[in-house]
């Protein structure tokens, strides 16, 4: 599609740079919520939402929140399934996932098709609009970034990697919940586990996943991996449909003031802006979250809008820095091979606390449960890892 002759589009009041979740989410509620506001969703690729699978537990989101995106959601179940070397657990919360085929069919769908610029490389973002790859500028009263994960020393970082295979199978696999954790695997390169969703009754998402201290992704030992563990649970595979993979981002600590410092331009959000789940990675609720608060602001500028998410990034960061202390402990109290009796201990807990862990919502009872009793690592160890920072940073974790 070739553009528009220069000055041929009116100045729109916003350019969302990035079609996944954060930016979709976004688009989806400016176009519900903000019909007098004139904005663009900038996607890079042919389709919305790239290549991912996103999911959430039910109790994550209000019941608000849950009807203005029940039409994203293309897979339901009423609970899901823990194993640990000493542990297996039914959970009765309900869990959800969304498609990315499911995502893009929606938005195609309820965003005008004339504020979508799909395939759209952008060379540079600017406060004042973007320059395309091709040459192409198209200016906006605001930009705002939604590309995924920012990397910056700012932070320190663990990580959470992952290859998944959506898989059809030559028979039924037997499933009716995921399993969300299954950690009765050979723990490699950190806390490993295996991820299953049941699509269908002969289809799965399969995912091998790891808490991990590198960044590295080796995808054929992984695609191996899950070879192995389908023939593990007599799944024989019949076909690969697709394949997805990523490394997400796990907050230790860091100085979030000179991570905002650090932007060049445009205003981040979603992954870029660190929000997201400290512990989980799961990043859905936050960005539910987040586009109901952006929607309800104005789109001045891009500096009025960065400083606007700079303070909601800041609150976030205040009201997770229990998670960041539990995140210390996982990666720094023991040997990374022994990383899974830290969740084995944890899924003993009372479900109404696991939920509220996964929400973000925990109380002081809560944070005061979790660190109670027999710790599953030496204790001298936990509270030197607990109360660690790296000496670049300036603040505490």
């Amino acid at each position: 599609m070739a553009w528009p002759e220069e000055g041929s589009i009116v100045r729109p009041d916003l350019l969302i740079v990035g079609g996944g979740l954060a930016g979709g989410l976004l688009a989806l509620r400016l176009a519900e919520t903000r019909p007098e506001l004139d904005w663009r969703l900038v996607e890079a690729g042919p389709r919305l939402g790239g290549n991912h699978t996103w999911s959430f537990h039910e109790p994550d989101l209000t019941a608000p929140q849950h009807a203005w995106i029940e039409p994203l959601i293309a897979h339901r179940w009423p609970g899901y399934e823990v194993r640990f070397p000493k542990r297996q657990r039914q959970l009765g919360s309900g869990y959800a996932s969304i498609s990315t085929e499911r995502f893009h069919e929606v938005l195609s769908a309820r965003l005008p098709a004339e504020r979508l610029l799909l395939g759209r490389q952008v060379l540079r973002l600017q406060d004042d609009g973007v320059v395309f790859a091709d040459g192409y500028t198209l200016a906006a009263g605001a930009v705002i970034d939604a590309r995924g994960p920012r990397p910056d020393p700012a932070l320190w970082l663990g990580y959470q990697k992952f290859l998944g295979q959506e898989v059809r199978l030559t028979r039924p696999h037997g499933l009716t919940e995921p399993i969300v954790m299954d950690a009765t695997v050979d723990q490699l390169d950190g806390y490993r586990f295996v991820y299953s969703l049941p699509l269908t009754p002969d289809r799965l998402l399969i995912e091998d996943t790891y808490y991990a201290d590198g960044e590295s992704l080796p995808v054929e030992r992984l695609r191996q991996h899950l070879a192995d563990y389908a023939r593990q649970q007599d799944w024989e595979i019949a076909e690969v449909l697709r394949e997805e993979q990523g490394v997400l981002p796990i907050t230790l600590g860091g100085d979030l003031d000179r991570y905002w410092d650090n932007v060049a331009a445009g205003a981040p959000i979603g992954l870029a802006a660190g929000l997201f789940h400290p512990t989980t990675g799961y990043s859905l609720p936050e960005a539910v979250r987040l586009a109901e608060h952006l929607a309800a602001q104005p789109f001045t500028s891009s500096a009025v809008l960065r400083d606007t998410l700079r303070q909601y990034a800041q609150g976030r960061w205040r009201q997770q820095g229990f998670f960041r202390l539990l995140n210390r402990m996982l990666f720094l109290a023991g040997r990374p091979e022994h990383r899974v009796r830290v969740m084995q201990r944890f899924y003993g807990l009372g479900e109404p606390l696991i939920q509220r862990f996964y929400a973000g919502r925990l109380t002081a009872f809560d944070r005061l449960r979790i660190l109670s009793g027999k710790p599953p690592v030496p204790l001298k160890p936990a509270l030197d890892a607990a109360l660690a920072r790296p000496p670049q940073f300036k603040e505490a974790p």
